[in-house]
C-alpha cells in the first residue's frame, strides 16, 4: 500500500525518530493519576509517611541506646530505661496504626509531622523528669528533633514549641528542687536551661530561613515543571505534541520488545479538513481540531498516550493492549467524534479514518508508523469514516 507525497518525509528513512529534549513519556501515566485520592498516589503518600515515621523511630532508637549506656554507667535505673523504651515503643504502634489504617487523613496536617514531634519532647521531658542525669542527652536530642522538622514546620509553630519544651523543663527543675534540694543539681539545670534558652531562638530564625528556602525551591520546581509541561504539549490543543509523542512512541516500542507485552498504535486523520478549513476558515478548523482532541482525551486509558503528529494527523499509543483491545478502543473513538454536535455551519459531521496495528517484536518504530499509517489511507480510500486493521499485524498476532 502506498502512502500519500507529503507522508514521505514524516519519518527520515532508516533512521529512528529524534528524542533529543524529550522528557520521559512514562511520566504520562504519573501525571494523570496524581491528586487522585484514591489511586496508587495516595498509597504512595501513606508509604513515604510510613517511610518517614520509620526514620524517626530509629533516631529514637539511637536516643535509647544512649540511655542504655547511661544504665551501664548506673547513671539511671533500669525501671527508667524500661519505662522510656516502652513508651517510645507504644508511641511508635500508636502512629503506625494511624497511618496504615488511614485515621492520619482525617487530620488536617497528614503527616501528623507536629504530633509525633510533641509526643517525642515529652517522652524525654519525662526520662529528664526521672533521671536528671538525662538531660546530658536530653539537649542535642531535642536539637535533633527540631532539625529534622524544621523544613516542614513552620517559624511561628517552632516558636511555640521552643517556649512551651522552655517553660516545661524550668518546671522539671523547679520539681527537682522541691524534692531534693540539691544545690550543685540546680546550679547545673540552670545553667543547662539557659543554654537551651539561648540556643533555640537560633533553631526557630534558622526555621524560617529554611522555610523560606524551601518555598522558593518548591516554587522553582514548578516553574520548571510547568516549562517542561509546555515543551511537551501542543499549545493549541492541549494534547502532546510531536517531539514528545514520537519519543514515547520509541519508548513503548523498547518496552515491548523488553517485556513482551502488546503494543498497539493507531494513526487517526481528520476527513475532509482541508474542506473544513476552506468553508469554516483557519479559525474554525482550529475549534474542530480542538473539539476533536478534547473527544479523544476523554475515550482513551489513563495509560495510553494521545498527541498531534502534525497538521490534521495524529498518533494514539497503545501500551499493554490487545489489537482486539485496540481495535474497540479505537471504534468507540470514531463513534464519538461522528456523533459529537458539530456545528452546523460545517455543513456537515465531522469524522476520522483510522488506521491500526500491533507492534511486532523487533521491529523498528519506523516500520511501525509506516504499517500504521498505511493502514489509515487504506481506511481513507475505502471512504473515510472507518478503522481499518492492518493486515500483518492480525497475523502477527494470531
Amino acid at each position: 500500500m502506498q502512502t500519500g507525497d507529503h507522508k514521505a518525509d514524516a519519518m527520515p528513512s532508516g533512521s529512528e525518530p529524534e528524542l533529543a529534549g524529550v522528557g520521559s513519556p512514562v511520566s504520562v501515566r504519573q501525571e494523570r493519576r496524581r491528586g487522585d485520592p484514591n489511586g496508587d498516589s495516595l498509597k504512595q503518600q501513606q508509604g513515604a509517611r510510613l517511610a518517614r515515621l520509620s526514620l524517626t523511630y530509629l533516631f529514637a532508637a539511637l536516643y535509647l541506646g544512649v540511655l542504655g549506656v547511661f544504665y551501664l554507667q548506673d547513671w539511671i535505673t533500669l525501671n527508667v530505661f524500661q519505662l522510656a523504651a516502652g513508651l517510645v515503643g507504644m508511641s511508635y504502634v500508636i502512629f503506625y496504626l494511624l497511618f496504615a489504617t488511614g485515621l492520619n487523613l482525617r487530620s488536617s496536617t497528614r503527616n501528623l509531622r507536629g504530633p509525633m514531634t510533641v509526643t517525642a519532647i515529652g517522652i524525654m521531658l519525662f526520662v529528664v523528669y526521672l533521671a536528671p542525669a538525662t538531660q546530658m542527652a536530653f539537649i542535642p536530642y531535642l536539637l535533633l528533633t527540631f532539625a529534622f522538622v524544621m523544613h516542614r514546620m513552620s517559624s511561628s509553630v517552632m516558636l511555640r514549641l521552643s517556649v512551651a519544651t522552655l517553660l516545661a523543663y524550668a518546671l522539671i527543675i523547679y520539681l527537682h528542687h522541691r524534692q531534693w534540694a540539691d544545690g550543685d543539681l540546680l546550679s547545673q539545670e540552670i545553667m543547662q536551661f539557659v543554654a537551651l534558652a539561648l540556643t533555640l531562638p537560633g533553631f526557630v530564625m534558622l526555621a524560617n530561613r529554611v522555610q523560606r528556602l524551601h518555598s522558593d525551591l518548591y516554587k522553582a520546581n514548578r516553574k520548571i515543571h510547568d516549562i517542561e509541561q509546555d515543551a511537551q504539549r501542543d499549545e493549541l490543543l492541549g494534547c502532546y505534541n510531536r517531539r514528545y509523542i514520537i519519543a514515547a512512541l520509541e519508548q513503548q516500542k523498547r518496552l515491548a520488545d523488553n517485556n513482551g507485552e502488546p503494543l498497539c498504535l493507531a494513526v487517526i486523520d481528520l476527513d475532509h479538513f482541508k474542506q473544513i478549513n476552506d468553508e469554516a476558515g483557519h479559525l474554525g478548523g482550529d475549534d474542530v481540531l480542538r473539539a476533536f482532541s478534547g473527544i479523544a482525551l476523554c475515550n482513551i486509558r489513563q495509560e495510553d498516550v494521545f498527541g498531534r503528529y502534525g497538521g490534521e494527523e495524529f498518533l494514539l499509543i497503545l501500551p499493554g493492549t490487545s489489537l482486539k483491545a485496540a481495535s474497540h478502543i479505537a471504534e468507540r473513538l470514531r463513534r464519538q467524534v461522528e456523533q459529537y454536535d458539530w456545528p452546523v455551519t460545517l455543513g456537515k459531521p465531522v469524522t476520522v479514518s483510522i488506521g491500526l496495528t500491533q507492534h511486532v517484536r523487533g521491529e523498528s518504530v519506523l516500520d511501525l508508523f509506516s504499517r500504521t499509517d498505511a493502514a489509515m489511507y487504506v481506511a481513507k480510500h475505502g471512504g473515510r469514516n472507518r478503522v481499518v486493521i492492518e493486515d500483518s499485524a492480525i497475523a502477527a498476532s494470531s
